[in-house]
């Protein structure tokens, strides 16, 4: 059978279009168009206890996890409707690009570097990086004590950054999570771990009698709500969301829950920041 030219070049532009679709497996749909249909996919840690972690049997739990079902609720999205998508600090931006979440709630620091990327609705919730020592330790009293101290942080996150640029005589080094930190520490293969304040004190609350957290912190990092660059729409009721939730007391009550037993205390809540 003999193909026409037009024929050949129409064949070849749905196979190209055909690939284009499948790249990825992100969706080019807005945060709202997808609340629209019901369901949205929510990106989270899963192993930082008291903000999101995947639990034994399946469920996830945390105060990203309970600020991520408000958010959903308020778009009209039942909790039952959110895929919660494990997002790695040094993956978020990736997966907000290419459409693999629409929207990541991942102790996620708000920093000009990664505004040029994507959007932030928020802040949510203000921390400050601090260090997780073994119990027994005494030498390491804040940040200006690391001098020759093996610290651990994740890759490509905000605390990573910092130690590398402010505390270069720390013997820094970064695994993929924090828990693996964790463990390195409890083995004594490292002397401390540096993240966020709030992130610390749930590994601690894990580890009674083992681990304590320094309590001198020595940042302040704006948690935000990941999504689309120029998705101003989604940004905009995120916000509105967030402002609710502060106001009709849920975000006090999620954080007294979700802290419970570990002496944390409920900050003031932030306001948020309508850029």
């Amino acid at each position: 059978m003999r193909i026409t030219r037009a024929l050949r070049i129409g064949i070849g532009a749905l196979a190209i279009a055909a690939v284009a679709t499948g790249c990825g497996g992100g969706s080019s749909k807005s945060v709202s168009q997808h609340a629209a249909d019901g369901k949205l996919t929510v990106g989270i840690k899963f192993d930082q206890p008291g903000i999101g972690l995947r639990d034994k049997d399946g469920s996830f739990s945390g105060f990203d996890v309970d600020v991520a079902k408000y958010v959903a609720g308020k778009l009209g999205v039942k909790p039952e409707n959110i895929s919660f998508k494990e997002a790695p600090s040094a993956q978020r931006e990736t997966l907000i690009q290419n459409g693999q979440v629409d929207f990541i709630v991942a102790s996620y620091s708000i920093t000009d570097q990664r505004k040029e990327k994507v959007d932030f609705a928020g802040p949510y919730y203000i921390a400050g990086q601090d260090l997780l020592v073994r119990a027994d330790n005494t030498d390491i009293t804040g940040p200006d004590a690391l001098k020759g101290k093996k610290v651990c942080s994740v890759k490509g996150s905000t605390p990573a950054q910092n130690l590398e640029k402010n505390y270069k005589d720390a013997q820094l080094q970064t695994y993929d999570t924090y828990s693996l930190c964790i463990e390195a520490l409890k083995s004594g293969a490292m002397d401390a771990v540096s993240t966020d304040n709030v992130i610390l004190a749930g590994y601690a609350a894990q580890s009674p009698g083992q681990l304590k957290l320094v309590n001198k912190p020595f940042t302040i990092e704006k948690y935000g709500i990941g999504v689309k660059k120029g998705d101003k729409e989604s940004r905009d009721k995120i916000n509105d969301a967030i402002d609710a939730m502060i106001s009709d007391g849920t975000w006090k009550s999620a954080l007294e829950k979700d802290f419970a037993g570990t002496g944390f205390q409920v900050p003031q809540p932030p306001t948020v920041d309508r850029y």
